[in-house]
């Protein structure tokens, strides 16, 4: 039994065990709106709607979908840099949308995000050693000015990096050493919790392949808790305890990875898994690939009943009025499909 086996039965059958992040029915709709001087809300984009979910501690969740799915959104709200329209984030117990602003700045020393473009995230006039600061200057973690650069050090040095290079600016790494440095400024206020925003996919396959082990040996060093959120699934499946997969604003299944990979029971899922090219070319050629009908809807006017009947191969006239609820299919094992 592999590491990520032992951790995900662990989880998998401590009944007891209190989610550090608990989403409940969270809706993020951002108004559409029409007119300059008079602006008025025409409609709504429905970029997450009523998704409910829940991490444990020291657990990796992925949360996998196609562009436009919602994904990084559900992300943000978790950590409330996007502005939830309803629903609770519970974090530690505590509702995260009842928070004040200074309230809301304390507890967010606890989380941290690591963004997807290490391009784009970085400050181009800033220095490493700045950045990785900052969360230790907003929350006050250094007693000196001795104590702040040893800090950064060896924040530094625990991504792979060495401590000369905290003079340096961004345009002077690499894009894995880029995003090497986003990890150690979100590192930087001792979080307890990470939201990966598809950390690796700007990244070359070998690179990919580095950082993935850095981010495990992290979460086993620190005891960190991750939302993994990514389009990849083969690169999902490396890291992640248990998987949710997301359509549209969604959640249409959750498993833990194995028995999702194994078994996938919505008909979306069964098309992305179909999707991953299998490295032995006589198995790539014999299975049988899954091919989505059309694009996915806009979340401004998402279908009517159950949104990915649009395209689903095995839709009925009653999956266009009736919304799927999730349902545990097998044990450990939800999916939103009547069909199920």
């Amino acid at each position: 039994m592999t590491q990520q086996e032992t951790a995900s039965e662990v989880l998998k059958n401590d009944a007891n065990i209190t989610p550090l992040v608990d989403l409940r029915n969270l809706k993020v709709h951002f108004p559409i709106t029409s007119g300059i001087l008079f602006a008025r809300t025409v409609g709504h984009v429905k970029a997450v709607d009523d998704v409910s979910l829940h991490i444990n501690p020291g657990e990796t969740l992925g949360l996998v979908g196609e562009s436009g799915s919602g994904k990084t959104t559900l992300g943000r709200a978790a950590l409330r840099l996007v502005e939830p329209t309803a629903g609770e984030v519970i974090f530690d117990g505590e509702d995260l949308t009842k928070l004040s602003g200074g309230e809301m700045r304390h507890r967010r020393r606890q989380m941290g995000i690591v963004f997807q473009d290490p391009y784009g995230s970085l400050n181009p006039r800033m220095t490493a050693g700045s950045m990785i600061g900052e969360p230790l200057k907003i929350h006050k973690l250094h007693s000196s000015k001795a104590d702040y650069k040893k800090q950064i050090g060896d924040l530094l040095e625990i991504v792979g990096l060495s401590r000369a290079m905290a003079d340096r600016y961004p345009h002077e790494f690499s894009g894995g050493q880029r995003q090497r440095i986003g990890v150690a400024r979100a590192l930087a206020g001792k979080p307890r919790f990470l939201v990966l925003d598809e950390p690796v996919s700007a990244l070359d396959v070998s690179i990919q392949a580095q950082l993935i082990n850095l981010l495990q040996d992290l979460q086993d060093e620190f005891n960190l808790t991750y939302l993994l959120i990514a389009h990849d699934l083969s690169v999902v499946r490396h890291i992640s305890d248990r998987i949710a997969v997301m359509y549209l604003g969604k959640v249409v299944e959750i498993a833990n990875y194995k028995d999702l990979y194994d078994n996938p029971l919505h008909p979306y899922t069964q098309a992305l898994l179909s999707a991953i090219p299998l490295p032995d070319r006589t198995l790539e050629r014999s299975r049988e690939r899954i091919i989505l009908k059309g694009d996915i809807p806009s979340p401004r006017n998402p279908p009517s009943g159950c949104v990915f009947h649009t395209r689903c191969p095995i839709a009925v006239e009653e999956c266009k009025t009736t919304i799927p609820t999730m349902r545990e299919i097998a044990p450990e094992h939800h999916a939103a499909c009547i069909q199920l």
